[in-house]
This record gives structure tokens, sequence and C-alpha cells, in this order.
């Protein structure tokens, strides 16, 4: 049964080039998917975090401000926002494997410049073509794992590539604070070398499944250009607030994104079938919640990590030290979330992590000077906790809310999601740095100033989530079997295209 397009006619490209749905592989290469995927996850999480710990290293070798500190983390994000819907379509056309090996090189070959840049401009330029990398790699990685794994064994899957997530983000702190404290901030990214070459050489000498469910069809490059415009403008804009400038570029973005999805609609190739959340409520809410879950917690490594080097004194690996008790429980959970996630329903579970992580950040609205080190600690563990009862349901709920033609899109929707809140968070914390520091570098003489614009963050985002855990709940349960769309009349039909 083919696909129709928004006037009635046949999508016939989508049709006449879709590819039947591959038999689930053999154990040892689901076994290697999920290594190599895991192995990337860690890889990438370990360097965001371990980057966020060298920040104020980073910026008193260039002299930068604390905007220009953050603008470190953020090109990198915003390159990959950019990137991964557009990849994401790519990889159901050309194959997910073949776009998460490219990317990974491109990301590995780029940590490798980023350890030589010179200025923090060339260095923010190498972050952003690690960005491209790394969207090539995150929008095919959860697409990966959910091809090569059953219905049944998804979720325990998912969770231990959400698991290699929070290890990377619990050792980030830790042995990034050594490498940069013994051996510089350059380190940082030259460790991603020799792990970068191992996960390029399995998957080349391992792994000989490829999945291009719509292998031949058009990719719809002018759809990419005006989403990408949006999330440009919107994400800079964003950051530029409250200067006039700012306004007009957030005004920009909307409408550019708003065009775009008026062109996916009449597109009969689309980059993204918008008809895939029509009537999907599990889908819709789903990607709502990681994007209000990630907003509200992204830039909490970056905040404390500033806090605890400048308010407190602490030394980059003493400060990585404190921080490494979040990660860590999220990396221990996080495969019991997911595992539990394929028995109870995953809003149940998801609802109850975003409810917690409110409550969490709450208490971080509270901080101050002289908060007990213990107390903070055991607050982090609690956020860990939290997470962890998050990520692996929600991503289990999104990844089993379509059938198997699509997971290339929909990992590349819900990465977008998570980069979409990650630069919504940060670009909240450097505006609030902005307004309450200015154009200049973090010192002892505006230390208490710094901690009051952290404050203020950690009380919006604890408020942001308590209305995620509304939209986690609404999502309903999730149902036994994928639907799929038609697009014309949107009537929903079992989908028989799952391996499962």
């Amino acid at each position: 049964m083919g696909t129709f397009g928004p006037r009635g006619h046949t999508g016939t490209q989508e049709t006449t080039h879709r590819v039947p749905p591959r038999a689930a592989p053999a154990p040892s290469t689901r076994r290697t998917i999920l290594l190599v995927a895991s192995l990337a996850s860690f890889l990438s999480a370990f360097m965001g975090s371990s980057v966020n710990i060298a920040l104020p290293t980073i910026g008193r070798e260039f002299q930068t401000s604390a905007v220009a500190m953050g603008w470190v983390t953020t090109a990198y994000l915003l390159a990959a926002a950019v990137g991964l819907v557009p990849f994401g379509r790519l990889a159901d056309l050309h194959g997910r494997k073949r776009v998460f090996t490219v990317g990974f090189l491109i990301y590995t070959l780029a940590a490798a410049a980023c350890a030589f840049a010179p200025t923090n401009t060339i260095l923010i330029a190498f972050r952003i073509v690690q960005g491209v990398g790394a969207a090539m790699v995150f929008s095919t990685s959860a697409a990966l794992v959910s091809s090569a794994f059953p219905r049944e064994e998804r979720g325990r899957a998912l969770g231990w590539n959400v698991a290699a997530v929070y290890t990377g983000l619990s050792l980030g702190p830790f042995l990034g604070g050594i490498l940069t404290e013994r051996l510089g901030w350059r380190s940082l990214f030259l460790v991603n070398i020799p792990l970068g070459i191992l996960i390029l050489a399995l998957v080349v000498w391992r792994i000989r499944d490829e999945w291009a469910e719509f292998r031949g069809a058009r990719f719809d490059l002018l759809g990419a250009f005006i989403y990408g415009a949006g999330i440009v403008a919107l994400m800079t804009g964003f950051s530029s607030l409250p200067a006039v400038s700012g306004l007009l570029l957030v005004l920009g973005g909307l409408v550019a994104l708003l065009g775009f999805g008026a062109w996916q609609m009449r597109c009969d190739s689309p980059l993204l079938d918008l008809c895939l959340f029509r009537g999907n409520r599990t889908l819709v809410l789903s990607n709502v919640a990681a994007l209000i879950n990630y907003a509200a917690t992204a830039a909490v490594g970056f905040l404390l990590s500033l806090y605890l080097q400048y308010n407190r004194g602490l030394s980059p690996e003493s400060a990585g030290l404190v921080l490494i008790s979040q990660p860590i429980l999220q990396a221990v959970f996080s495969p019991l979330a997911g595992r539990l996630s394929d028995r109870v329903q995953p809003r149940f579970l998801a609802s109850i992590g975003m409810t917690m992580t409110s409550l969490g950040l709450g208490v971080l609205a509270f901080l101050g000077p002289e908060t007990p080190l213990p107390l903070l600690v055991a607050v982090l563990a609690w956020l860990g906790l939290s997470f962890a009862l998050f990520s692996s349901p929600n991503t289990n709920a999104v990844m089993s809310a379509v059938d198997a033609r699509f997971y290339g899109a929909v990992s590349g929707t819900l990465a977008t999601m998570r980069a979409l809140g990650q630069i919504a968070s940060m670009g909240t914390a450097m505006l609030l740095l902005s307004l309450f520091i200015g154009n200049v570098a973090i010192s002892e003489e505006n230390a208490l100033r710094y901690l009051a614009a952290a404050r203020i963050a950690f009380a919006l985002f604890a408020g942001l989530c308590a209305l995620g855990i509304f939209a986690s709940f609404a999502r309903g349960n999730l149902r036994r079997q994928p639907v799929s769309v038609d697009r014309a009349s949107g009537h929903k039909a079992q989908s028989p295209a799952d391996p499962s």
C-alpha cells in the first residue's frame, strides 16, 4: 500500500524506492552494533562534560569572557542541531551505518584539530565541524540500535546506550579535571583519537548489515536549507537577547520553521514526514518532554563547574570529583530503567523522573557561597537518578511509536530535541551571565553576581521541568504495535515494517 501526497497523488519516490525491512541481524552483530553505538555515545558525552570543566582554563589561556567561553559549547550544539534531522533522513535514504561511519570520522578528525587551535575563534570553528560529525552520529545511533534489536529487547538495549552516555558524563568531569590540570585542556581532544579509531575499525570490519528503507528516494535539499536557516536564526537570536537584533533573529527563525513545516506538507519526499506526528500523541509529547527536560538540565554542569571553581575555589580536578556523583547514578540506573520500560508504560517512569528533576533543581535555586559540599553531592546524585528514570523510557517510547522505516527520521528528531534543549539551556545561562556580569571574565570581584545569575537559572529550570511533567504524563500508553500514517488522510494502520 503506497503513501499519498497532500494533494491526493501518490508519493512515487517514497513508494517506488522503499526497501523491504530486513530480518533482525545475528546476535553477534547486534552486540557489536550496541557496543559501537554505546562507545560513540560515551565518547561524545565524555567530550562535552570534560570540556565544560575545562572552560575556565580555556578562558584564561585565550583571555575570553564568560559569554565567549559559553560559545565553545554552544557552537558545537548549534551545528549538531542544524544537521540532526537532515542527516537522519540521509541515513534512511543511503544507509544508517554509512552515515554513522562518515560522521564519526569527521568527529574524530575535528577533535584532533581542536587540540591544536591557536585562538578561541579557531577553536569555536573546529567545534562547529565537530558538531556536524556529531549530528551524523547522534541521528543514527539510536536508529541503529532500534533497527538491530527486536521490540521486546529494545528498551534494555537503548538503556545500555543511555548508560554509556552517562558513563561518559561521569568520567568527563573527573578525568577531564585531571587531564586539564596535569596535561592541559588540549589533551581532552587528543584522547578522542585512539577510541575513535577503535570505533571506526569495529564498524568497518564487524558490521556487514545496512539499513536504508527509503534507498534511492529524493533528498529535500530546499527543506534542509530552510530548516537549517531557521534553527541558526532562532538559537543565535536567543543567545543575543534582550538586544533588538536578537528579538528579530528569533522572530525570523520562527517564521522560517513555520515555512519549513508548510513546505514539508507539500513535498512528495519530505525531509521530515510531519504526518508521522498526526494523531500520534505518544510521539509528539515524548519529543516535547525530551525538549523540556534537556532545556531544564543541560546547563547544570556548566553552571556548577563555574560555581565550584570561582565561588568555592576548587581546582578542576576537585570540581570534577564533586560533579561526578550525578552521572554515576545515571549510568547505574539507566539500563534498569530501560529494561523496566519494556514491561511498564514509559510515561509512568519518565514522569516520575521529571518530577524528581524539578525538585532537585528547586533545591539548587537556593545555592549559596557556603552550601555544604556533601549536600550538593546528594542533590546531584538525586538528579542523576531522576535523569535515568526519564531518559531511557522516553527514548524507548519515541522509537517504539513508529515503524522501522522511520527510525532514522525520528532518531534525528529526538536528537534535535536534545540539541535544541541543550542550546536553550545554555542560551538561558549565557543570557543571565550577560545581564548580571556583562561581557567580562568571571573573577573574585563578580563571583557573587555570578551566583545570583546561577540561582535564577536553576529556579527557571525547576519551573520549566514542572511544566514538563504534564507533557510526559499526557502522552498516553504506548501501543503494542507502531502505526504508519497515510499522508493524505491521516488514517492510521498497523505497520508490518517493524522487524520485531
